[in-house]
C-alpha cells in the first residue's frame, strides 16, 4: 500500500471525500478500520462535532495527486 507523503485526501481510498482515507493512508492504517472508528467516536458524540469536523477537514485537507505518494 502506498503512503502518503504530507497529510492529503485519500486519491486512491475515496468514499465520500477522501479525508478518512487519506488519514488512514498516512498513519499506515486500514480505511475501513478508520472510518468504523470514526462513525462510533461521533455516534457516541451526538454526531453534530463529527459531522463538523468531517465538513472542515474536508474543506481544509488539499486533495492528493498521484505524485503526493512515494
Amino acid at each position: 500500500m502506498a503512503r502518503l507523503v504530507k497529510l492529503h485526501r485519500s486519491y486512491q481510498h475515496r468514499m465520500i471525500a477522501g479525508v478518512m482515507g487519506g488519514f488512514a493512508e498516512y498513519l499506515g492504517w486500514s480505511p475501513t478500520m478508520l472510518r468504523l472508528l470514526f462513525v462510533i467516536i461521533s455516534c457516541a458524540s451526538v454526531a453534530v462535532p463529527g459531522i463538523l469536523v468531517y465538513l472542515i477537514l474536508w474543506i481544509m485537507m488539499p486533495n492528493a495527486r498521484e505524485d503526493s505518494y512515494c
